[in-house]
Order: C-alpha cells, then structure tokens, then sequence
C-alpha cells in the first residue's frame, strides 16, 4: 500500500515539483496547501503517513504546524523543507517533533531518503512508545516511570543501533528491525536487547 502524503509549500512551484515527484514514486498525495495553518486541518483530516512541512508559511510557520500536528496524536512522520540550515532551527524542529529536515533547493535524489528516513525515525519512536506502555501494563515499570523508561531505551537503542552500523554495515532500519525481532523472537524488551549488543554478548 502506498503512503499517504500531505504538502505543505507555499512556494506553487515546489509544491507542484513536489507532488510530481512523489506521484512518480508511487507516493498517494492526499492533499495540498500553501498554509501552515491549513497543513493541520489537512493532517486532521486524512490521517496521512506523512507531511511535508515548508519552515516559512502563512497562517502557522512549519515548527508551528508541527507542534499543533504532534498535538492531535496522529501516528504520522514530518518531514520539514527549509532554506536554512542553522543549528538551532534543527534543534527546535526536533522538540517539534519532526523527524527529518531537507534544506532548499534539494535534488531529486535526495527527498525519498530524506522521507525514509523521517518515517523510520517515527516507526522507531511509536515502537519504542509501544514498548514503553507495555511495560506499565505488565507491571515492570510505574506510570511515574514511563517518560524515564523511554529515554532509557531509546539511549540504548540508538547505542546498540551505532555499533550494529559500525561493525556490521548495517543500515540504520536494519539495525533496529534486528533489535526489535530480536526482542519479539526472545520475548524480552528491546533496551535488553540493546545492552547485550553493546556489551558484545548478542551479533546478528
């Protein structure tokens, strides 16, 4: 199934390059806007997989309209476009809860990695999230102790996913699809998982 992707440029050029684009590869562009404010309502509407966020819009800029889209606790990744490449923009787009960033005026070839990589980020996050939650069911972790115990693991993870890259040329989905089968396979949680990979006791 192709995922659903929302547009939010208020440059009509980019946005319509952009939409050919992901037409072309296969991508299902469920709608379209030049507002910040308009992206939300969209997002709201159509459930999508991913939005495509340009950082300078009227009505909401991008870091605005990603904060209102983290606030309609939708499972969809966000990926922002801007023309600047400031480190402090890239710090509060993460607290925005955006996943990747790709600097304008890009290629090509560059914006699908650019997606993948923000939607792998996010199945990441939700895993992590997921794992988190199920933990407080199953009583190994207090309510107070969830927000701690997802940092935990993602500390860990994202660890154990470094040394997967670096001794196994793994791609990062690859390293984590394997800590995550790994936890589903042993029936153990993923930050366990991960410090064996970092202690040297588990290889693929």
């Amino acid at each position: 199934m192709s995922r659903r992707v929302v547009i939010a440029e208020d440059e009509a050029i980019i946005r319509l390059d952009l939409k050919e684009i992901l037409l072309d590869e296969g991508y299902d562009v469920v709608g379209e806007t030049g507002r910040g404010d308009e992206a939300v309502e969209l997002v709201r509407a159509h459930k999508p997989d991913l939005v495509i966020l340009d950082v300078k819009m009227p009505g909401a800029d991008g870091l605005q309209a990603a904060r209102d889209i983290r606030d309609l606790d939708i499972k969809v990744a966000v990926l922002i476009l801007t023309a600047f490449s400031q480190r402090n923009l890239i710090d509060e787009a993460r607290e925005a809860g955006v996943a990747a960033y790709l600097v304008k005026p890009f290629q090509r070839i560059e914006l699908i990695p650019a997606i993948d990589q923000a939607v792998a980020r996010c199945e990441q996050e939700w895993a992590i999230d997921a794992e988190a939650r199920q933990a407080v069911t199953d009583g190994l972790v207090g309510q107070q102790g969830m927000a701690e115990d997802k940092l935990e693991t993602r500390r860990l993870v994202d660890g154990a996913k470094g040394v997967l890259m670096e001794r196994h040329g793994m791609a990062e989905s690859d390293a984590f699809a394997f800590i995550q089968k790994t936890a589903m396979g042993t029936r153990t949680r993923m930050v366990d998982v991960a410090r064996q990979v970092l202690e040297g006791t588990l290889e693929p």
